[in-house]
């Protein structure tokens, strides 16, 4: 496999007061949020519509499980079910089954200091 990883696909960590750091990030960075964050959109190379998330989570979550780090990373990929395959192979620890969703399917690892990460391959479209 050539390309693994395509992009960020978002950046997810733990606060005290997840709505009390969307609004901060509102009124003084500009950041348009939701209830899960802020989507930054953006082109592609071929000029597709892509996008990256920025979501705090409340402490107490328990979707970066079963790391115990405060931040999980979301990586874009083009091919979640061979990448696993691959990953697997070379000794890579695989969190979970693969989950399927309208924009995408996604994926877990870790890497060797423990840390979740979560590979996305997305379906952009589903967004338009």
């Amino acid at each position: 496999m050539k390309n693994r990883v395509t992009g960020l696909g978002g950046f997810f960590y733990k606060t005290n007061d997840p709505n009390k750091i969307k609004d901060w990030y509102n009124t003084h960075l500009g950041l348009n949020t939701d209830q899960f964050g802020c989507t930054f959109w953006w082109k592609d190379k071929e000029g597709n519509d892509c996008s990256t998330q920025w979501s705090p989570m409340p402490q107490d979550t328990t979707y970066f499980s079963p790391s115990k780090s405060s931040f999980m990373m979301n990586f874009r990929v083009e091919n979640l079910v061979e990448l696993l395959e691959v990953l697997k192979s070379e000794g890579v620890t695989v969190v979970g089954k693969i989950e399927e969703y309208e924009y995408g399917k996604f994926g877990w690892i870790l890497d060797p200091d423990g840390n979740k990460l979560e590979l996305w391959e997305p379906i952009d479209t589903a967004f338009l």
